[in-house]
């Protein structure tokens, strides 16, 4: 192919002009002139906007193809590199400040920690160093399917956390649109069914499980004492670990889990039974740290909850068929088959938000008499009598 002369650009008509290597000269009907490169790599053909003919001359356009075409070769992405250099930022980049950001208003620090981390390990590798404003559909896609049938609820929130970061770039304007939610839905398998609800022990067996701790369970008194806790209480075994000295009131048997430690973000009152109250008791004696706000249930490391496998492993390594939240189903069930408490009271007794927008209005109360009356009635079941 004959190379392109000045005059012959000058001159160019309508059209496409070829001046070799893939470098073309293209002349709209009105009369527009401008340059690309077309190149193949990887079995794929792209074209590469090089500027207008009439800013970009000739030559100039052949130093512009030539440093081009060198970096498709070395597998860099001119487009990328450009946006880069305007100041585009990358989608890590993007993430990060994203996560500082939303940092203080997160109330679980495990929850901050594993939002970047869950990017750091299943997007970064593919998105991370890409300028947010390069990344579509297809490109989410590709960078899901590795972990979308084998981790699936992993998986889920790595896309919940790729579009926060991509609708984040919208609005700070490094993206010209939000993130095509539906079209990347749309694009992914459908995953297998998930195996279920924590796994939880029939309500009937929990008594003879809680009577047979200390022969079945290889574990400190400590923690034997948590899981006990927890049972007699049915709170979140997260919720159990944080318990804080400061939070009981003796008199009045009663713990109060402030806000910022629950679920639903809403305080919770906690009627204590007498079995309960003499967990406490032991647990004075055993505690280290006199501090007032000190950790009920410290673990190994002073001023440490108990880690939450702490409590679970003794459960799987006594090969018991059901998880320590799985015992507030048992709770659950225990009230609707093996009592008359009305589900308001039980669901209360959960801290369970009601889901019904117009009962959740017109609630006033945690009803905590009647709650008091139903814990006692499972502590009092759980022990056997």
């Amino acid at each position: 192919m004959a190379r392109l002369t000045v005059p012959q650009v000058k001159n160019a008509r309508p059209g496409k002009h070829g001046d070799g290597r893939g470098l073309f000269l293209i002349v709209g009907d009105g009369g527009a002139k401008s340059w690309i490169l077309r190149m193949q790599r990887h079995g794929k053909r792209r074209d590469y906007g090089l500027g207008s003919a009439h800013d970009v001359s000739l030559a100039e356009a052949r130093e512009a193809a030539a440093a081009t075409r060198k970096m498709v070769l070395n597998d860099i992405d001119p487009v990328a590199e450009r946006r880069r250099a305007s100041g585009i930022p990358t989608f890590r980049k993007v993430a990060e400040t994203l996560h500082a950001e939303h940092l203080p208003t997160w109330k679980n620090d495990k929850h901050a920690a594993q939002w970047l981390s869950s990017l750091s390990m299943y997007a970064f590798p593919d998105l991370g160093d890409l300028p947010v404003n390069d990344i579509d559909s297809p490109t989410v896609r590709d960078c899901l399917i590795k972990v979308w049938l084998d981790k699936p609820e992993t998986a889920r929130r790595v896309r919940q956390r790729i579009c926060a970061v991509l609708d984040y770039a919208y609005s700070k304007g490094w993206r010209d649109s939000e993130t095509p939610v539906r079209a990347i839905s749309k694009g992914l398998p459908k995953q297998p069914k998930a195996k279920g609800h924590h796994a939880a022990m029939p309500w009937q067996d929990v008594p003879g499980f809680v009577r047979s701790m200390p022969e079945i369970l290889n574990a400190g008194e400590i923690v034997m004492l948590a899981i006990e806790f927890s049972i007699l209480t049915a709170c979140r075994s997260g919720e159990v670990r944080g318990a804080k000295w400061n939070e009981i009131d003796h008199d009045a048997r009663l713990w109060t889990i402030p806000a910022d430690r629950m679920k639903a973000g809403k305080a919770h009152r906690v009627p204590l039974s007498g079995r309960c109250m003499a967990t406490l008791s032991r647990m004075a004696e055993l505690r280290r740290s006199r501090k007032n706000d000190g950790l009920i249930f410290e673990g190994t490391r002073t001023g440490r909850p108990l880690s939450d496998m702490t409590l679970t492993m003794p459960l799987r390594r006594a090969g018991i068929d059901a998880t320590l939240h799985g015992f507030r189903s048992s709770f659950r069930d225990w009230c609707a088959e093996a009592t008359d408490t009305p589900r308001e009271i039980a669901e209360a007794c959960l801290a369970h938000a009601l889901r019904n927008k117009v009962e959740a209005a017109y609630a006033r109360t945690d009803h905590l008499d009647r709650r008091r009356d139903v814990m006692n009635a499972w502590s009092t079941f759980v022990a056997g009598v």
